[in-house]
């Protein structure tokens, strides 16, 4: 389903590498300590990044089949050279069709990232039933809530940030999208299935050095505002245009709100 570019990926990783909450991580790594092999699925694996960000925290033996719809993505994340003690599968499937298709087996842990504020509410119903079915914790990273704070100011950051919230929420192959509401939603879900979750925030933080990275992100944002209409082209325009020169000036710098959680069978440890 991704719809993102390899490079893209590449670019924003060490981003979301830094931005990971270490307390949800550690929580992960403490549910699944005491076995001597672990079994994950990771759902929207793209080029694998969930892998080289969590493989390293766990100790136990593990066995990785990573499920995604772009083959291009597929192709990296199995060309992966994983650690001794990581073995890594990469498997074709469309998850808005064959979801249970990709929870079959024997799993320890589930994980995805950058992905539940992609999908909507119905999917996502669909999503916590069937792990809760199976009693299999869950590890969701980097969903977008919905907070954005660019310094320094501009008179249209509001109109552009609640245009690019309303395109969060349209269609992205998987209904109309929870956008900036998926990680409350699903952290609910699954504590009304008798989960116990922990959850923190887990932003990009990007300063006046991290210019690639604040371009591609401010000229994708002007692009959703374009498709959304809230602002006319010339406004968008020129709000990018500002917000390039920031960049060139070494001003700009950039937080955007995303949360990790960890949900656990109640009792499980």
């Amino acid at each position: 389903m991704s719809g993102f570019s390899a490079d893209w990926l590449a670019l924003r990783e060490p981003y979301d590498l830094r931005a990971r909450s270490r307390e949800v991580i550690a929580a992960v790594a403490a549910s699944v300590a005491a076995l001597p092999s672990v079994h994950i699925v990771d759902l929207a694996c793209g080029t694998g990044a969930t892998v080289r960000a969590l493989s390293g925290r766990l100790r136990s033996r593990q066995v990785w089949r990573l499920a995604d719809n772009d083959l291009g993505l597929l192709g990296r994340a199995n060309a992966m050279t994983p650690a001794d003690n990581v073995r890594v599968t990469a498997t074709p499937l469309d998850l808005n069709r064959d979801l249970e298709a990709a929870l079959d087996g024997a799993i320890d842990l589930v994980t995805t990232s950058a992905f539940l504020d992609l999908v909507s509410k119905d999917w996502l119903d669909r999503l916590t039933t069937e792990i809760a079915a199976r009693a299999i914790p869950f590890y969701a990273a980097l969903s977008y809530d919905g907070r954005i704070d660019i310094l320094p100011n501009d008179p249209a950051d509001a109109s552009i940030i609640a245009a690019i919230n309303r395109h969060q929420a349209t269609d992205k192959g998987f209904g109309p999208a929870l956008g900036p509401e998926a990680a409350a939603y699903a952290i609910g879900a699954f504590e009304r299935l008798a989960y116990t979750v922990t959850h923190r925030r887990s932003d990009w933080v990007m300063g006046p050095n991290d210019r690639d990275v604040q371009l591609e992100i401010f000229a994708g944002w002007a692009s959703a505002a374009r498709e959304i209409g809230a602002l006319s082209l010339d406004e968008t325009a020129a709000w990018l245009t500002r917000r390039r020169a920031n960049i060139t000036a070494g001003t700009s710098s950039l937080r955007v709100g995303h949360v990790d959680f960890f949900a656990e069978p109640t009792g499980r440890r």
